[in-house]
Formats: structure tokens, C-alpha cells, sequence
């Protein structure tokens, strides 16, 4: 019984991480288009073509530091967060088994001293 609650809990935890994922992933893509349309939105309606012209090039270099600014805080956050799911989510559910076995680091000379022992 212990076992089926923990399964259902585990699928409903595993499935709100994706969906936070997938919230980032298309915020990503709102945003950018949100970026596109406001900025340049004031260059396209301008009634002169000079003006135009002068808008939209002064306007492309701001157009791109901030869309490059947020977006790449954003995908950096995305690719913390989706990392941070797998160690925790993932790793926790299906691998970590806390049995208390007390954990013995990696050491080269521990297995050199060990093999040196038994010739």
C-alpha cells in the first residue's frame, strides 16, 4: 500500500516538473516574440521612411541586448532548473536507496595499497 502511494506521489511530482519545463520553454518563446513586436512596433509605425529607417536601426542594437539578456537568463535558469530535476527527481526516486552503508570515497592509493597487500 506504502509502495502505490509513493508511485502516485512520485508521477504527480515528476509530471509538475515537466510542466514547469515546459512553462519556461514557452514563456521562452512569448517573450520573444513580445521583444520583437513592442520594439519595433514604434519603428513600423512611424509615418516617415527616414524615420523609419533611423528608428529601426537605432532600435535593432537595444532589440538585441534585451532579448539576449533575457532570454539567456532564462535558458541558463532552464538548464539549472531541468538539471537540478534529474539529480533530485530522478536520482531520488529510482536510485538513491538510503540503506546506510557509510560511503567511501574513490581514493587511488587505497586500491594501489590493497593490491600491494595481497602480493
Amino acid at each position: 500500500m506504502i509502495e502505490t502511494i509513493e508511485f502516485v506521489l512520485g508521477t504527480v511530482s515528476n509530471t509538475a516538473s515537466y510542466l514547469r519545463l515546459w512553462a519556461l520553454s514557452l514563456a521562452h518563446g512569448q517573450l520573444a516574440e513580445v521583444f520583437l513586436n513592442q520594439i519595433f512596433i514604434y519603428a513600423l509605425k512611424a509615418k516617415n521612411f527616414n524615420f523609419t529607417l533611423l528608428f529601426a536601426f537605432l532600435l535593432w542594437p537595444a532589440f538585441w541586448a534585451v532579448t539576449f539578456g533575457v532570454l539567456m537568463c532564462m535558458d541558463a535558469l532552464e538548464c539549472f532548473l531541468h538539471t537540478l530535476r534529474l539529480h533530485w527527481v530522478e536520482f531520488q526516486n529510482k536510485f538513491y536507496k538510503g540503506e546506510g552503508y557509510a560511503f567511501k570515497p574513490f581514493r587511488y592509493e587505497s586500491i594501489v595499497s590493497n593490491v600491494l597487500e595481497d602480493d
